[in-house]
């Protein structure tokens, strides 16, 4: 099977609206791996790894976000499984403290 992994950013009105909240009930439904968490700039963080063709569907996901959410950009870029270890030991999907 293949897996793809990205890491992405997302800017807007992302932070103080759910959306680490909505991205991990997203990346749940959806089986993948990762992480999400807000980052002191004001954007969101997050690590998607599954299937290309899920994980691509994630990062669309994440241009509209929840309904309360104004998201300017998204931008992804290749990660790898180092990057999966900053999730919590035992769970598939993390929600991270911001940085």
């Amino acid at each position: 099977m293949s897996h793809a992994i990205l890491q992405v950013t997302i800017r807007g009105r992302v932070q103080g609206i759910g959306y680490r909240a909505w991205l991990d009930h997203q990346a749940r439904q959806c089986k993948l791996e990762g992480w999400v968490r807000n980052r002191g700039d004001g954007s969101v963080e997050a690590l998607f790894a599954g299937p290309p063709t899920v994980v691509a569907e994630m990062v669309a996901l994440c241009r509209h976000g929840p309904p309360s959410a104004r998201v300017d950009s998204v931008t992804s870029e290749t990660a790898d499984d180092e990057q999966l270890k900053l999730r919590y030991a035992g769970e598939r999907f993390s929600v991270l403290p911001t940085i």
